[in-house]
């Protein structure tokens, strides 16, 4: 047989539905579809259209009684998406709206969204006059019919044979005639048109079965020798119907404008139109706000545009996962739990910025805090339970890194910690205490300089004086020995002799000023020498480490390793640590001669430890430290908002204090790290 589809096909509707959801913003819908054929043929169209929201599915029976559709409408509730897209034919559409309507899940926060063919039909369930008053705030897709006379007209002859023949429904509004009938009636006009195209004369079936009893069986459907040219006919027919305009493209109706419907009282007002070529359009043609849809009257008879998900209605708290830490206990401690559930009261740093942004959401929010083991302390295991469904859990929190692979899997909030990946050494002792320690305010070149600078002058003096001064004549030793005397005598201003004349009297003052500069630096240098201890790295650059094979730390289970694998470090080279007295032993006894981990990380070590080590370069971008939400999960924006204003605040500055507040004796490793000796350039 040939087929042809005269009608449209759902992937069509299904783009119209998932541009509404995404125009809203929501990241989570619900698909109510009847499970029979016409339910479950739209799924695969609607999860592609949908590929950035998250789907779930609610499965109703085409026989389901009020039981269980209360029951399956229960079960919803106590899930956090709010927004609905229905599929199934309007008479079991209808009984679902009534239920959710006496529940209470036609009220303010819900979002209903129906499909073409429901759209289409809902005005015809009229039961008693509450059909469309059930619907109230309820959006709905449906392909577009243009107003034409030609359809006011059939409407009138529709209306006028169906009264003739059923006088007991003059007033029932099913005497309209659906779209479904619309199309109908444009499909035999196209086919006659066709057949008068090609000139038929008969239409004889190439098998002697194509008149069987057995509808349903396309095997016993005859085959006519005129297909190819009927279907060819069809195919160029193009008029205008009462339906819109028909033209068959690959055997399928060709795309058409789809409105969406707000269902308020009983009226049902277009509030925007999608189009394959240019998506959502504006119902008012006068918009200046940008938005692609006109006014929504929503369930509850509210304005305000619904965030598409609730904290469930069954009391049921926010389900939080908190890995279970050997180490950096300052950021995340859960070490008590019940045996009965795991849950925990966990405390640190991380829980603190947690529940302070949670504070900071305009509803409420209830944490349940449940301690696991991650194996091997590798948060990449944590990531994959939670996106695959393992953990029955709503967010984890703790010092889980942003990663682009991580990613992938589950989204993050904004990241709460200072970002990257740096290097930590010790520090050296390098407090001066030999009898040499006067010549460190100078660098060589600069005691070099100047001792050729103190013979140049006594050159210069003598030459300009021993003609007319006595001072400076003798015999030669004398004349060299005044002449050094002089020179060296200015760094103290000791000098005796008089000059007469006026060029070295401009040489001396230049001299002594220059004198008077360096003397006072190098007083101030050696005295900072003698009364400041001297730090300084034992290594500077991560070339350094690898050239001559040092050991380097990291932490245990992090993606650290990773980072130092690509610089070339070998196997033999890596030891882990699992906390910060771990790492500062492994510093102690020699087996490490550097330690790489995020900065979080190593700012928690050195608060700890003073000044025994130090920051160095390079450091290695990465996101910092934030709470992971399943993909989807209508949470993270608001706390990544919350988090923004916590950390922005005075509160974040209490919260590090209190957990990472440095030792009121140590000393900023900034400072004692520069190098003071005066060298020749700065000079």
């Amino acid at each position: 047989p040939y087929f042809a589809r005269a009608t449209l096909d759902d992937s069509l509707q299904v783009e119209a539905i998932a541009a509404t959801v995404k125009s809203f913003g929501w990241r989570s819908v619900v698909a109510m579809y009847v499970d029979d054929e016409l339910g479950k043929g739209i799924m695969l169209h609607l999860s592609d259209a949908l590929q950035d929201v998250e789907v779930h599915r609610s499965v109703i029976s085409p026989e389901a009684n009020d039981d269980q559709i209360y029951k399956e409408l229960y079960k919803l509730m106590t899930k956090q998406t709010r927004v609905f897209v229905v599929h199934m034919g309007s008479s079991l559409g209808f009984r679902v709206f009534q239920k959710a309507r006496e529940i209470g899940m036609m009220g303010e926060g819900y979002v209903w969204i129906l499909s073409n063919g429901m759209t289409h039909m809902m005005r015809y369930s009229d039961h008693h006059g509450r059909g469309l008053e059930t619907m109230q705030g309820v959006l709905g897709v449906r392909s577009q019919v243009p107003k034409s006379q030609e359809l006011k007209d059939f409407r009138l002859r529709w209306r006028r044979n169906f009264v003739k023949d059923n006088l007991s429904m003059e007033e029932n509004n099913n005497a309209e005639p659906s779209v479904y009938a619309l199309w109908a009636y444009d499909s035999i006009t196209a086919l006659a048109m066709a057949v008068e195209k090609t000139d038929l004369k008969s239409l004889s079936y190439g098998n002697g079965r194509a008149f069987s009893n057995n509808k349903t069986d396309l095997g016993t459907l005859g085959v006519s020798h005129y297909g190819p040219s009927l279907l060819k006919a069809l195919s160029d027919v193009r008029f205008k119907g009462l339906a819109g305009e028909f033209h068959l493209v690959k055997r399928q109706l060709e795309s058409s404008t789809f409105e969406i419907i707000n269902f308020v009282g009983k009226e049902e007002r277009i509030v925007g139109s999608w189009r394959p070529s240019n998506g959502l359009v504006n119902a008012n043609s006068n918009n200046t706000t940008g938005e692609k849809l006109g006014p929504v009257t929503w369930p509850g008879n509210s304005r305000v545009k619904p965030k598409g998900w609730e904290i469930p209605t069954n009391g049921k708290k926010l389900r939080v996962g908190v890995p279970m830490k050997k180490g950096f206990l300052n950021f995340l401690e859960a070490v008590e739990a019940d045996p009965n559930n795991n849950s925990t009261n966990p405390k640190g740093y991380t829980i603190d910025i947690f529940e302070a942004a949670l504070k900071k959401l305009p509803y409420s929010v209830i944490p349940q805090y449940f301690r696991f083991e991650s194996l091997d302390d590798d948060y990449n295991n944590l990531i994959y339970q939670l996106s695959n469904g393992e953990l029955d859990l709503d967010a984890v929190v703790g010092d889980v890194t942003i990663t682009a692979h991580r990613s992938l899997y589950v989204d993050f909030t904004l990241p709460f910690t200072e970002s990257g990946v740096s290097m930590m050494v010790p520090l050296r002792d390098n407090e001066n205490k030999n009898t040499w320690v006067f010549l460190k305010p100078w660098s060589l070149d600069l005691w070099i300089t100047t001792g050729c600078f103190f013979v140049l002058i006594g050159f210069i003096v003598w030459l300009f004086e021993h003609r007319i001064n006595d001072d400076f004549r003798g015999p030669p030793h004398h004349q060299i020995g005044t002449s050094f005397w002089f020179s060296f005598s200015t760094m103290v201003f000791a000098h005796r002799e008089k000059v007469v004349s006026n060029l070295a009297r401009f040489v001396v003052v230049v001299w002594c000023f220059v004198v008077l500069v360096l003397t006072q630096s190098y007083t101030a240098n050696l005295t900072s020498f003698l009364t400041v201890q001297r730090l300084q790295p034992t290594a500077t650059t991560v070339e350094d480490l690898i050239r001559n094979g040092k050991p380097v730390g990291f932490q245990y289970g992090t993606f650290v390793k990773d980072i130092l694998k690509d610089l070339k470090f070998n196997d033999a080279q890596l030891k882990p640590f699992g906390s910060a007295e771990e790492c500062n032993e492994l510093f102690s006894n020699g087996t490490i001669a550097a330690a790489f981990d995020e900065v979080a990380y190593l700012k928690a070590i050195i608060s700890k430890n003073c000044s025994k080590y130090v920051m160095v370069e390079p450091t290695f971008k990465t996101a910092g430290f934030g709470f992971v939400f399943p993909k989807n999960s209508p949470l993270t924006d608001d706390v990544s908002r919350a988090i923004l204003n916590v950390t922005q605040g005075d509160e974040m500055q209490h919260i590090e204090d209190k957990w990472f507040k440095k030792e009121s004796h140590c000393s900023d490793p900034n400072t004692d790290l520069s190098s003071n000796h005066l060298s020749q350039s700065r000079a």
